[in-house]
């Protein structure tokens, strides 16, 4: 049976200091900018698509996908996308992802819903091992009311913000390297190496 209509944010509103300031999202792997990979395997699981982007960059129209700026400024991390991103969105349910990990799983979103419902949790959470991924997740929109609150107070970590709440952590012991995510200019030359033997 399909689940509900899901909303999934797009997480590229970071400075990506570690690649010299650079549009993360519009650096080319192979044949598509990161983002694209993450658009293609996103698209199927679905209904609705932002992008979360502090960057003033016009190739984002390009997509015809809504998107915006962190409310809070000061590039505070992955929540100020998720709080606004929770007020944009249009289904009840919202998933965040990255921009930077092109070969995200194809079943992130049904898995995490499952445990989503099994759990009666108000946040899933996708997990390798013993390591959570904390931007991959899928959350109820009624988080809203306590995100606000731990931001205004200050609160910038996401996993500290996790341990207000009754979270699923989902196994994805399965599809490890799917999680790998791209920090560096160096991390990109290997990648798109990788992509070029595959003929990607």
């Amino acid at each position: 049976m399909k689940g509900p209509a899901i909303s999934a944010i797009i997480l590229a509103g970071g400075q990506a200091r570690r690649m010299g300031g650079t549009d993360k999202a519009m650096q080319m792997l192979g044949s598509k900018p990161l983002i694209g990979w993450v658009l293609e395997r996103l698209r199927p699981q679905v209904e609705e698509i932002l992008i979360n982007t502090n960057q003033k960059n016009p190739a984002y129209q390009d997509w015809g996908l809504t998107l915006f700026r962190d409310e809070i400024s000061g590039f505070v991390g992955p929540l100020a996308g998720l709080h606004q991103g929770l007020q944009c969105a249009q289904h009840e349910l919202v998933a965040t992802v990255p921009c930077d990990s092109p070969f995200l799983p194809l079943d992130l979103i049904a898995r995490l819903y499952q445990g989503l419902v099994q759990e009666e949790a108000q946040l899933a959470v996708a997990r390798t091992g013993d390591q959570l991924q904390p931007v991959f997740c899928l959350c109820r929109k009624s988080v809203l009311g306590g995100l606000t609150r731990y931001l205004e107070s200050g609160g910038r970590k996401i996993d500290t913000w996790y341990q207000q709440m009754k979270i699923s952590e989902v196994l994805f012991d399965d599809q490890v390297d799917a999680f790998s995510n791209i920090n560096t200019m160096e991390e990109l030359a290997l990648l798109t190496l990788r992509a070029e033997e595959k003929k990607l």
